[in-house]
């Protein structure tokens, strides 16, 4: 096995920062949108304020969870901590879907005996200012959680833009009301809005668990696939049983491949590398690599693209097609499986 560790650090750096400048906007923006609670007595405006509640509390464990999945591999976890942040995006789910279901039982209370709003002018102003900062703090979570690979911090981003898909309908029903009076309409924009961010939770509850089973990452395979594929050499034959998992930061790959059985350990030795480092360089993640190599079959000898092939039994007549469906097929491809 082999590690390869690209730009970990500036990844932490970054990570850090984003999930501590969520707290601490998730704090300002929590009393703001209480301060407009206070003022208008909206049941909408309460959902609004009650999701920035769970929005500060999933901020301070994606902090904690960052933390901990830059911890190294020890003894007792030899894969690292980075599953930590799958926990803290299914941690967030749950709190989300949690906050949905009291925001419904509030809604649907407030359909028995709506209640009178005030002061909607500066509640609707509140409201639309945390609304732009909870926007631009989400979009920019987001592009640090893909960039550095942090489930958790991508979550937390997406968490704040449904925010802001809540605090735009909160807007929009207090300007209703302001205009036409229509109570009725604030209890039925909080259960509108409780659906919205209970199926949010739950995606992410379901994403949470996709990542902590191990299921296979389509892109992420596709990507290793073109590496291999693009940084191809004679003597890279039929690679197959292709697997590959996330877990924080950290990328583990395995797969198999045919080299000619006449090289010696140095040579196959050397290939290896290479193809390491071509997999970390295109990648961007802390690579640990399982490459088992295969020797070479008389079956591969008409499309081994290998000039001096002292043991060779057939002349070349073609290229070996390599794809995705054979790549990461769970055994050789059936053509050269004899």
């Amino acid at each position: 096995m082999s590690r390869r560790d690209v730009v970990p650090d500036i990844h932490l750096k970054s990570k850090l920062r984003a999930t501590l400048a969520s707290v601490v906007v998730g704090i300002f923006l929590l009393t703001l949108k209480f301060a407009a609670w206070a003022l208008t007595g909206s049941a909408a405006v309460l959902s609004d304020a009650a999701e920035s509640v769970i929005n500060v509390a999933a901020s301070i464990f994606a902090y904690a969870s960052v933390r901990i999945a830059a911890e190294p591999p020890d003894e007792d976890h030899p894969y690292g901590h980075g599953k930590i942040e799958y926990f803290s995006a299914g941690f967030e789910g749950g709190l989300i879907v949690l906050a949905a279901i009291a925001i419904l039982v509030t809604g649907v209370k407030g359909l028995a005996a709506p209640a009178e709003l005030q002061s909607l002018g500066l509640g609707t102003m509140l409201t639309a200012i945390a609304a732009a900062v909870n926007g631009l703090l989400g979009v920019w979570l987001i592009r640090v959680g893909r960039r550095s690979n942090s489930v958790a911090i991508e979550a937390d981003g997406q968490h704040l833009l449904t925010d802001v898909v809540t605090s735009v309908g909160v807007v929009v029903g207090l300007i209703i009301v302001k205009v036409t009076g229509w109570l009725i309409v604030d209890p039925i924009l909080a259960i509108l809005l409780g659906l919205n961010i209970l199926f949010a939770g739950w995606r992410l509850l379901r994403k949470s668990a996709s990542r902590l089973m191990d299921a296979a990452d389509e892109d992420q395979l596709d990507e290793i696939v073109d590496t291999l594929i693009t940084h191809r050499k004679p003597g890279d034959l039929q690679p197959h049983q292709l697997r590959s998992r996330r877990q924080g930061d950290r990328l583990h790959v395995d797969f198999h491949i045919f080299m000619p059985r006449w090289w010696d350990l140095t040579e196959v030795h050397t290939r290896v590398d290479e193809i390491e480092d071509a997999l970390a360089a295109s990648l961007g993640s802390t690579l640990e690599a399982i490459i088992h190599v295969d020797p070479c079959r008389p079956s591969h000898c008409s499309l081994c693209a290998v000039t001096d092939c002292p043991v060779r039994e057939a002349p070349q007549s073609g290229v070996e097609p390599w794809a995705r469906e054979t790549i990461a097929s769970s055994g050789p491809h059936p053509d050269f499986d004899h």
